[in-house]
């Protein structure tokens, strides 16, 4: 029996009885295969999404979900454990060929087994490559050059403390006119630079000013991540688009930065991917938003002990 004392339920003496009493868990159809892999044909729709979530202590799981389910009942398709290509096809080839053929999108990240798995496994459907793991990678590169930036204004800190030090005079280092050494500035404007700049603050605004008279070269990598974000908020045609993230890739060769010529030459790879989110706008937004549910329903369980029973947990509420 369930102790109660006082109005207070013991936690893990009710978790205890749930698992193996209240809830049908050790009669569960899948539980033989639940933590290699779960399969719900029925969930199926026209409008997916594919992303891998970590479940405990960093073991992957890749997880397919249905849009249309907004996140509750009937969002789960599949979840797969590891992101190898072969073994999440695998399971979802369970699902019946004429169910999978009736998928008309799939929004991803621009991993090269996730392209495998959804060409595989819905040959029908249109693939759509996540526009924020695009811009993501824009605000990478930029924060690449902002860390090599501070770098250097270390180093020449520490000389400048060094000369200082061997010519008996006390170090004074040079402050800039909103109160931040170049270090400092450098490292302060992280955040402003993944921001637009309607949305800085006063503060931020000044900083930014200084950064970009400092160094240009940051000034003018941020003008090429904004335009293209423009390009993925202003455009609604596919083909003006094309061309627009055509100018854009010209504009990266002309730059000669390192950084985003990787970026120009990843795009180029995904070009079709990436042109088929101003189709319908679709993004990888509910899979990223289903994660954080995961990762909340982690939270509360203060961490997953029993990985299948954690499984059975959310096949319950989500699938």
């Amino acid at each position: 029996m369930l102790e109660i004392i006082y109005g207070h339920v013991d936690g893990e003496q009710l978790g205890r009885q749930y698992k193996e009493h209240l809830s049908d868990f050790n009669d569960w159809q899948a539980k033989p295969h639940a933590q290699e892999w779960l399969v719900f044909p029925e969930n199926i729709g026209a409008y997916l999404s594919i992303d891998e979530t970590s479940v405990s202590r960093g073991e992957l799981y890749t997880i397919v979900t249905n849009k249309a389910a907004h996140g509750g009942k009937g969002t789960i398709v599949a979840i797969v454990s590891g992101t190898e290509s072969s073994e999440v096809i695998e399971a979802l080839e369970r699902i019946p060929e004429e169910l999978r053929n009736k998928v008309k999108e799939v929004t991803l990240d621009m991993s090269d087994s996730m392209r495998r798995i959804v060409r595989s496994c819905f040959p029908k459907a249109s693939r759509v490559i996540d526009r924020f793991h695009v811009q993501k990678l824009a605000y990478d590169a930029i924060q690449e050059m902002r860390i090599a930036h501070r770098w250097d204004a270390i180093n020449e800190e520490t000389d400048a403390m060094e000369e200082a030090k061997l010519s008996g005079k006390k170090y004074i280092p040079q402050i800039l006119e909103n109160g931040d050494s170049k270090k400092q500035l450098l490292a302060r404007s992280r955040y402003l630079l993944f921001k637009s700049a309607e949305k800085w603050t006063e503060k931020q605004k000044q900083r930014a000013k200084i950064l970009f008279e400092l160094y240009p070269d940051i000034k003018k990598a941020y003008g090429m991540a904004h335009s293209l974000r423009m390009i993925f908020s202003k455009n609604s045609v596919k083909d003006a688009a094309r061309l627009s993230l055509a100018r854009w890739y010209n504009q990266v060769a002309d730059s000669e930065f390192k950084s985003f010529n990787t970026i120009a030459a990843t795009i180029y790879e995904h070009y079709e991917e990436i042109l088929n989110f101003f189709v319908n706008r679709s993004t990888n937004a509910s899979a990223e938003s289903f994660n954080a549910k995961i990762k909340e329903f982690r939270a509360n369980l203060r961490g997953v002990v029993d990985v299948e029973f954690f499984l059975y947990r959310l096949a319950k509420i989500y699938a």
